[in-house]
């Protein structure tokens, strides 16, 4: 599906908060004072100036004016940008299938041009089959879904998908563990089905997929499974994702960023090389058959 690579609201409200907090730090105003100012608190601007919460027109202008921003087109501009910031995206309409704080990575994946991930457990969700994100989702801990919840998740993961189509495309580069490519979740055909598709992924121009043998002696990633995101914007820094159990950390600090940016470089450079992968997923393949 070809379309713009459209900044969605979940970058625009990083933007915006990024921007009011240079702004009180150039006018020399506190978050406690500046939380004063809009009938709030210190809290909540360090989270209107994370991105993680939206933001109240009338906030942001009480601000900029606390600020001394008064020329008329900085104003109208960033106050543009809080309404856009304010539209929900379109996975909104999944929000009774997703928990709330995966909404913000979902709105991150949507902008980024660059995904760098590292997985152990599952194909990465960008790469799954229908079939296979069917028998993930049947695994949640949260409680068994129903199957209309099942239908709902899987078209999440399907229309998720679409950024690798887009105009220009996502840039997905995953390193997984061979013991990913083993576990048949879904049973033996769901996986015979999914490593065909990871054939098939790997023939795009930017899709890249490396697999870590299962006889590696251990690696640098020794703490789970990350991701790393990459914007178009140059008002968005790198973002490092980690996904808890029942929880999610988005770190964005450039010394947590050029850790894992490290790690990744080493994963990617101590494994086999894309140029392998054809052929490692043919053996496993084979392995199925046999």
């Amino acid at each position: 599906m070809a379309g713009r690579n459209v900044v969605g609201p979940t970058a625009l409200r990083m933007m915006l908060g990024g921007h009011l907090r240079e702004l009180r730090e150039r006018a020399g105003v506190t978050r406690s004072d500046a939380g004063w100012a809009i009938r709030s608190s210190e809290s909540k601007i360090s989270r209107l100036e994370l991105g993680r919460v939206g933001f109240k027109e009338r906030d942001v202008a009480d601000l900029l004016t606390l600020y001394g921003v008064h020329e008329a087109r900085e104003r109208d501009r960033l106050l543009e940008l809080a309404r856009e910031a304010n539209d929900p995206g379109w996975w909104h309409r999944y929000g009774d299938v997703t928990p709330d704080w995966f909404d913000a990575y979902l709105g991150l994946e949507a902008t980024a041009e660059l995904i760098r991930t590292y997985e152990i457990q599952f194909v990465p969700g960008l790469l799954q089959t229908a079939e296979y994100a069917r028998a993930v989702a049947r695994l949640t801990p949260s409680g068994v879904p129903t199957e209309g919840e099942i239908d709902r998740i899987v078209a999440l993961r399907t229309r998720r998908q679409r950024v690798l189509d887009r105009e220009p495309p996502l840039k997905l580069w995953a390193v997984i563990e061979e013991s990913v490519l083993h576990r048949p979740i879904g049973g033996p055909d769901v996986l015979r089905n999914q490593l065909d598709a990871l054939r098939e992924a790997i023939t795009r121009p930017n899709v890249t997929l490396q697999i870590i043998p299962l006889a590696s002696s251990g690696h640098a990633a020794t703490g789970g499974a990350f991701s790393l995101l990459r914007f178009p914007q140059r008002d968005l820094p790198d973002i490092v994702y980690l996904e808890h159990l029942t929880s999610a950390l988005y770190l964005d600090k450039r010394d947590d960023v050029e850790a894992y940016t490290q790690a990744l470089d080493l994963l990617a450079s101590s494994s086999p090389s894309p140029q392998q992968t054809d052929r490692e997923l043919t053996r496993l393949l084979d392995r199925l058959a046999s």
